[in-house]
Parts: C-alpha cells; sequence; structure tokens
C-alpha cells in the first residue's frame, strides 16, 4: 500500500503520544530525553514527560533520578538516556591539549570526589580556587566548574542528583567497558566492527526517538554524534549510508508536506533549506545561565562575539514552529515494521 503523508502524521503522532506510563518506561520509549534550563514555559524534560508519564509532575524527573537506571550526558545534544544507551558511547576518547597544569588539576579533583563522595560544584571551587575563566557564551565562569563538566563529559564522573537544578557530582568507581555492549570480548582485529554496531545502535535510538524523519534531518542528527562519540567521529557518514539502506523509508512525491505553507513568516514554504525544529542546530547546554544574556542587549553584547551571535540565535524562535516539511524527492526514514 503507498505511503501517504497523512500515514506519516498518524505514524508519528502514534510513536510519540503513546498512551501514558511510568516515567522508566516512557524514557525507554523514547530513548532519549532533552534536557533544557530554560522555563519558557517550562523546561522542555517537564515538557516532553508531562503527557507520557502518568500522574507527571514538573521536576519529577529530577527528583526521581538517582533512583532510575538513567544517565545525564551528551547525546545529540544534553539530556537523560537509560543507561544501555549511555554505554554505547563510552569511554569517550577526546581530543584534547590539555595542558600539564590541567592534568593535575583534573586528577586532585577526581581525588577529592572520591574523598567526599557526592560534591556540589560550590565545594570544588571553594577548596581549589582555581579562578574563572570564559566559557562559551562569552562570559565568565568558575574554572572548577568547567573542569568537572570536561570530567563528566569525558565519564570520570557521573550526575547523582540535583540540588536546586545545579548537578552534584559523584566519582564513576565502576570504569567503563573498551567497547560496550556486546562487542566487550572483541580484540583489536574486530574493533572496527565494534564501533560500526555501536553507531547502528545509536542510530537506532536517534530514528526511534524522531521518527519519520526526511533524509536531511536524519544526517544532521547522525552528524550530532561526533559530540556523543567523539572517537567514531569519522564513521558517522558510514553509520548513515548504512542506515539508509537497512531503514524503511518513503520517497515523497510532491512538494508539499506536513511543514506549513509558504507566507509572510515562512517565505520559502516547504525550502529544505529552512531546517525544522528536529534539525535546528542546538548549543550544548553545559549549566550556565540562559542564553539570552549574551544575546544582543546591554555592554556585555557589545562586541559581536561568534558566541553570543549564536548565542542570541540560539533562542530565536524556529521559522518552521516546530513541524516537520518535506520536499521533492525527500526521503522519511523508518524503523523497519512500518
Amino acid at each position: 500500500m503507498p505511503i501517504s503523508l497523512s500515514h506519516l502524521r498518524r505514524y508519528a503522532i502514534a510513536r510519540s503520544l503513546f498512551k501514558p506510563t511510568t516515567l522508566m518506561r516512557a524514557i525507554e520509549k523514547l530513548g532519549f530525553v532533552q534536557a533544557d534550563p530554560i522555563r519558557a514555559p517550562a523546561r522542555a524534560q517537564d515538557l516532553t514527560l508531562r503527557h507520557r508519564v502518568t500522574g507527571y509532575r514538573a521536576g519529577d524527573l529530577e527528583r526521581r533520578y538517582p533512583k532510575l537506571a538513567l544517565e545525564e550526558d551528551f547525546f545529540v545534544n544534553y539530556g537523560f538516556l537509560p543507561r544501555t544507551h549511555h554505554a554505547l558511547m563510552h569511554p569517550r576518547r577526546v581530543q584534547s591539549k590539555a595542558s600539564p597544569v590541567r592534568a593535575k588539576r583534573v586528577e586532585a579533583i577526581l581525588a577529592f570526589v572520591r574523598e567526599r563522595g557526592a560534591v556540589h560544584p560550590r565545594e570544588v571551587d571553594a577548596h581549589f580556587s582555581h579562578g574563572r575563566v570564559t566559557n562559551w557564551f562569552g562570559g565568565s565562569s568558575n574554572a572548577s566548574t568547567q573542569l568537572l563538566d570536561h570530567m563528566h563529559y569525558r565519564g570520570l564522573l557521573r550526575v547523582a542528583r540535583r540540588d536546586s537544578g545545579t548537578r552534584v557530582y559523584i566519582a564513576r568507581e565502576t570504569a567503563l567497558p573498551l567497547i560496550p555492549v556486546a562487542a566487550i570480548a572483541v580484540k583489536a582485529a574486530g574493533a572496527e566492527a565494534a564501533s560500526a554496531s555501536n553507531m547502528d545502535a545509536l542510530v537506532d535510538v536517534i530514528v526511534r526517538k524522531y521518527a519519520p524523519l526526511p533524509a536531511g534531518s536524519l544526517g544532521f542528527l547522525v552528524n550530532r554524534l561526533q559530540y556523543g562519540a567523539p572517537q567514531w567521529a569519522k564513521e558517522r557518514a558510514a553509520a548513515l549510508a548504512r542506515a539508509k539502506q537497512r531503514l524503511g523509508h518513503y520517497a515523497s512525491a510532491a512538494s508539499s508536506g506536513i511543514g506549513r505553507q509558504r507566507n509572510d513568516r515562512n517565505p520559502s514554504g516547504g525550502d529544505p533549506t529552512i531546517r525544522c525544529a528536529c534539525s535546528r542546530p542546538l548549543i550544548p547546554w553545559c549549566g550556565t545561565g540562559a542564553a539570552s544574556k549574551y544575546s544582543g542587549t546591554g555592554s556585555i553584547a557589545s562586541r559581536p562575539t561568534r558566541q553570543r551571535r549564536n548565542a542570541s540565535w540560539a533562542i530565536t524562535p524556529c521559522r518552521c514552529s516546530g513541524t516537520i516539511g518535506s520536499s521533492v524527492g525527500a526521503m522519511w526514514l523508518l524503523p523497519m515494521g512500518f
């Protein structure tokens, strides 16, 4: 039976707005829940889970996080995901030009965290007094907070809980496997196959979360895995090619789509050069304040640095208002069994 745009609409609604269930089951079904501290109108994780978890209230995810098999980490952006998915991305081998001084600071902080147990960034800053540094947005942050973020990203620390929204860290005592999931025992000769298997599994998480997807949106999201799994950044193109071969797909035959029609706010209509909400580049959240602080008001934005331009752009409403568009020849990628 030919697949129409009406089928795709029903498919997207059925997959995304499933019957409310428990918090852990909902996250497992979604595969990943993006986190955002901005409360306008509410945090992203609360907006996502409110309609998918029975009796959910704002903040339930953070309150119940310590007792759930979840991890806070970067996937295609920052958020919460099951530990089975988290293991696919670790250990991260990050190319870094860290100075000997920075390396010593990391070792000292790790020893401090192991001695104290769970630590708040304020405790680390009070103990080491590393001073302040320029953050990603062009503002100022505690150097110790940046180091904690870096150690968390590398897998040396994990988030134990949140205190008033601030991440509290503990040391990751259990070493992450060299090659996660079923490929732990694979030797060097089979490492390439193991990494391909993990990349395919990560792409499947993306598709289960965001399908149906135009090919361009899938390519963008797979490209974002360079942050979640930087050690396999060069294998993204091959993983995308395999996905297009093994996943069900639909080639559109019309220029119209689920997106909004051409109008004053959306002059290009379904033009694929205008990215929709799921394919729009996002600034990775690193626990700093709202990006609007650096968006172009006041003396702090007097110099149009790249960070401030990007921060301003990041809080600009998406031109497609979060809908999905298609164009002639666009491919919608779906999990098998549609």
